[in-house]
């Protein structure tokens, strides 16, 4: 084998794909309009807008309102994020339900505690024997567990979530949402702040980073329907009391106060679960109780023809909407049928039931229940449970919820219709996007959860039609992003030549245009954009991957042997860096080193394509060709199409 061949089949570094795809009629009480005119900035409640407003913490609101803050402890929201501690957990650890197997990538998991420490073991067999081993420590369990607990580890603040989930009304453990069918990517999905900023109050996060958090809360707190609470906290201290039953406390939000729009925005800031598009200079912190929504971030849902029945967990704002009694009452919101101080497993039936006849009697003008009295009694003349029964959700398995749909004829899985036709973007917190945020929806959709060639021409028309100076600085941004998409490089270096990596704000903008540079064989003009991309995100250990990488196929190993070294001391379970370094240390003849390296991301990741050919070619240099040709046997089980493992099996073959 040829070192120039050599070379080339060890170069390793391919950045993990990331696959990034859920009631009064009456009116609520006095509301009080949060925004004045659309686009504007201003709200009579004082800490909506003021940015110099911050948050508290619910043990401050526990001191003035501490039977408010136990009832409400007890909700899902309360419990929505956790230590995982064996009082948080609502498993069963039981050996009759305790191991999962994912048939698809072939690998066993196990949940166990050891003494009041909670660990997941993935393992994997050939007859009795182990094959594989890993284990890994769980720090947090996400949901309150009336429908799930799900599991987060921590890596140096680095959070990823665990492969498996505990799905409570089904009292089984198995595969997490979105790691069913060959999706499963183990250990690595990432936590980023788009979810953590709903599961759980605000964290820590650092902003150069994809999922680093230097603080972690435990539990949705209450700043996030009322907003910041300093400088109500201020001013009770400073203060007389403001007697509420006369009028607003204006120094917090009352979303009770609120009106019906603004009500709901505060809801489906978590409770709209789509494909979240963020406005240009915001983040998902920028949100506050009494702004639309729309004033920072756009929330798109793909429509289908046919998928009426349909509905992902987390979509109770977007259901309702599609129902009658939201559309023709324009006064309907979450709060007129929940109490969010209280959890629903000690609301009471009738206050549900209230809700629906506050409207559907006769005094109020609409018609009563005409069903027959005899079926009524079948359901215990339940409102909700036939105009609002409970579904199944497509991206969350083995969890039924209600469907906040509300319509005369309920569910009949016998008759619900098949989804025949794509039919496009819908954002639900805005009737009016703009052309690119809709062409941005489009692209996020593709890249989260359906990779189809149709979305990114979507995309670019839409783009196209956006006009204007500022809207060209946002198309240059935005055409990098879909020709990218598309494969199509050329084009992302085209717009690139037009510019300076300094003058990029956006490192996934720097980062795209490096790999476009990179995938056409362009190494020295991709490296200044990696470069870029690491300025903007020190703590994205995938862009700093890249980087080496550049940095390696220039032949400039010790620059790139600084940072995978930084990457796996940021994060020891980088699986590319570890194989990278690995490679360097083989390269520089310390063969120890090297060995230790790969067999460590060997252990991260035993299917890891660069990995085998590294550990293959190991063996082969310290002429272990039977273990070189068992790694590419190996990798061929699982990556039959690399032809870099079938050409080297075929030389170890002719020796």
């Amino acid at each position: 084998m040829s070192s120039g061949l050599l070379r080339k089949i060890l170069l390793a570094g391919a950045l993990f794909a990331i696959t990034l795809p859920v009631f009064f009629c009456n009116s609520p009480g006095e509301a009080v309009r949060g925004v004045q005119e659309e686009g504007t900035e201003s709200s009579l409640w004082q800490n909506v807008y003021d940015t110099s407003v911050h948050y508290v913490g619910m043990d401050v609101c526990r001191g003035c309102h501490p039977g408010v803050y136990e009832t409400y402890m007890q909700t899902g929201m309360g419990q929505s994020f956790g230590r995982a501690t064996r009082e948080k957990s609502a498993a069963d650890f039981s050996p009759a339900h305790a191991v999962v197997y994912d048939a698809a990538l072939d690998y066993y998991y196990k949940p166990y505690w050891v003494h009041d420490t909670f660990y997941i073991m993935e393992y994997r067999l050939e007859g009795r024997d182990t094959t594989h081993n890993l284990v890994q420590r769980i720090d947090y369990v996400v949901g309150s567990g009336q429908h799930t607990n799900s599991h987060i580890f921590s890596t140096n603040g680095y959070l990823h979530q665990a492969p498996i989930t505990f799905y409570t009304q089904k009292h089984r453990w198995d595969l997490a949402p979105g790691f069913e069918k060959g999706a499963n990517s183990r250990f690595r999905r990432m936590i980023q702040l788009e979810c953590m900023s709903c599961h759980n109050a605000y964290p820590g996060f650092d902003k150069g980073s994809e999922n680093k958090y230097h603080t972690v809360q435990t539990g949705i707190d209450c700043e996030r329907c009322h907003g910041p609470g300093s400088l109500h906290v201020q001013a009770r201290q400073t203060s007389k009391p403001v007697d509420t039953s006369k009028g607003p406390d204006y120094t917090i939000v009352n979303p009770r106060r609120l009106t019906t729009e603004l009500q709901n925005n505060v809801c489906q800031r978590c409770h709209l679960q789509g494909i979240a598009v963020l406005n240009d200079g915001k983040t998902f912190y920028d949100f506050r109780p009494g702004m639309k929504l729309s004033e920072v971030m756009n929330v798109f849902m793909p429509e289908y023809e046919g998928a009426q029945d349909k509905m992902i967990m987390a979509s109770h704002v977007e259901r309702m909407k599609k129902s009658a009694c939201y559309v023709q009452s324009g006064k309907m919101s979450c709060i007129s049928c929940h109490k969010p101080h209280v959890s629903v497993k000690f609301t009471p039936r009738s206050q549900y039931l209230n809700a629906c006849q506050s409207c559907h009697t006769a005094k109020a003008g609409q018609k009563e229940c005409t069903e027959r009295m005899s079926e009524r009694a079948k359901k215990s003349d339940d409102c909700v449970t036939c105009h609002m029964p409970r579904n199944g959700s497509i991206d969350i398995p083995h969890v039924a919820v209600t469907d906040h749909y509300i319509r005369k004829r309920p569910i009949d899985d016998t008759t619900a219709k098949k989804i025949t036709a794509f039919l496009g973007m819908k954002c639900y917190n805005n009737d009016k996007p703009d052309a690119i945020t809709t062409a941005r929806g489009f692209m996020e959709f593709y890249e989260r959860y359906a990779p189809s060639a149709g979305l990114l021409d979507s995309a670019l028309r839409y783009i196209g039609l956006q006009a204007g100076d500022e809207a060209g600085k946002k198309q240059n941004r935005d055409y990098i992003r879909v020709y990218y998409l598309q494969k199509d490089y050329d084009k992302v270096i085209g717009y690139a030549q037009k510019m300076q990596p300094a003058a990029i704000n956006d490192a996934w903008t720097a980062y795209r245009i490096g790999e476009a540079y990179m995938q056409t064989g362009k190494a020295a003009a991709a490296l200044p954009w990696y470069k870029r991309a690491t300025e903007l995100w020190k703590y994205a250990a995938d862009f700093q991957n890249k980087y080496a990488t550049c940095l390696l196929a220039l032949n400039r190993p010790d620059e790139a042997k600084t940072i995978f070294e930084f990457v796996i001391a940021e994060n020891h379970n980088h699986v590319s860096a570890t194989t990278n370094l690995g490679y360097i240390y083989m390269q520089q003849g310390n063969n120890t080193m090297a060995y230790d390296l790969l067999m460590r991301a060997n252990q991260l990741d035993p299917d890891y394509e660069q990995n085998l050919i590294n550990l293959a070619v190991w063996h082969y240099t310290n002429k272990q060709y039977d273990r070189a040709k068992k790694r590419l046997e190996h990798l061929l089980k699982k990556h039959p199409d690399n032809e870099r493992a079938r050409a080297m099996l075929l030389d170890l073959g002719n020796m």
